[in-house]
């Protein structure tokens, strides 16, 4: 199985950015980590801080991918676009955030992206991409 995990804006500053809210970790040590532990899978692993190349990203995924771990960052609040990506490929994709977007300001509550994601992880740190990847193990 080949899964894409696709972080937004920002991310690429974990470990450093208030890590009060996002730990103290960078993505590419906990990237490897998980390329350890899951090592009967293929992980990719990309970053934008821009929309339409994210929408790119989740659009040439159902080529190469089984699945996509999304963590559309800021955008998930914003992004009608990234939305109708992630409605519009034939893979399914899991919705990722860090911190509990709902114990955060009102407009965090609202995702452009759950609507069409095959479910939504919120609020378990980095072990969300780890539950993400479980998602997509799990035999229904």
């Amino acid at each position: 199985m080949k899964l894409l995990i696709l972080n937004g804006p920002n991310l690429n500053l974990l470990g450093t950015r208030e890590p009060e809210k996002y730990g103290n970790r960078s993505f590419e040590d906990y990237f490897s980590e998980l390329q350890f532990k899951f090592r009967n899978l293929e992980l990719s692993y990309d970053q934008s801080n821009i929309e339409g190349e994210l929408i790119d990203k989740i659009q040439n995924a159902r080529k190469d991918f089984d699945g996509v771990i999304l963590n559309p960052a800021a955008y998930t609040h914003t992004s009608v676009g990234i939305g109708d990506a992630v409605a519009a490929i034939d893979i399914p994709v899991v919705e990722v955030h860090i911190s509990n977007t709902f114990s955060r300001e009102e407009f965090r509550h609202k995702s452009y992206i759950s609507p069409n994601a095959k479910g939504v992880i919120v609020g378990f740190g980095l072990q969300s991409y780890e539950l993400a990847i479980q998602s997509f193990l799990k035999q229904d």
